[in-house]
């Protein structure tokens, strides 16, 4: 019996200690509350929770090079609703109304935990995301961003543009740069 306390002592410290230099170090907080059986999470790490399904289940997804729509709010430490410690860094809202930002999906015009993301969502579909450091922006982090940080965003996929209509250099580059 000794041992099996000692056991689960040394695994308890070793949980907490973790935790501890996450926090100090400015890496990820704790999984937020919902985390339990609400999260799926994908081959690569990112962790969602479908928050509005889309309308349309069955309509199309946006492809490689397909201009998009999105609204969204991060936040670093977890979410508002699970912590006091989220702290928002960034949002599509702003003081005079929301704007959605526009960009190409899955070219590697936003963090690739996006473009992972966005390229499975359906148009009015939104998502709790939680992005990992490495589908972040690293190690390095970015301006107010710390290295390390796991990025937690609430995100709308608002609009699909129309399909692209990709020439020969563009599907060139698709192909040797895949997600």
């Amino acid at each position: 019996p000794s041992n099996e306390i000692a056991s689960r002592r040394q695994v308890g410290n070793a949980i907490i200690g973790g935790v501890a230099t996450s926090l100090i170090l400015g890496g990820s907080a704790p999984l937020p509350s919902f985390a339990e059986g609400d999260l799926i999470t994908s081959d690569r790490g990112l962790k969602y929770q479908v928050v509005t399904p889309p309308a349309d289940p069955n309509s199309p997804t946006p492809v490689r090079g397909q201009k998009v729509k999105a609204k969204y709010t991060l936040y670093l430490n977890g979410f508002p609703e699970d912590t006091a410690q989220a702290k928002k860094m960034d949002s599509s809202k702003g003081p005079f109304g929301e704007k959605p930002f526009e960009f190409f999906a899955g070219v590697s015009q936003v963090i690739k935990g996006w473009d992972l993301s966005i390229l499975e969502m359906r148009e009015g579909e939104a998502r709790k995301l939680i992005v990992p450091y490495d589908l972040g922006y690293g190690e390095k982090g970015m301006s107010s961003i710390p290295g390390g940080a796991t990025l937690y965003f609430n995100i709308e996929l608002v609009g699909i543009g129309t399909s692209p209509n990709l020439n020969a250099d563009q599907k060139k580059w698709l192909e040797e740069n895949p997600l």
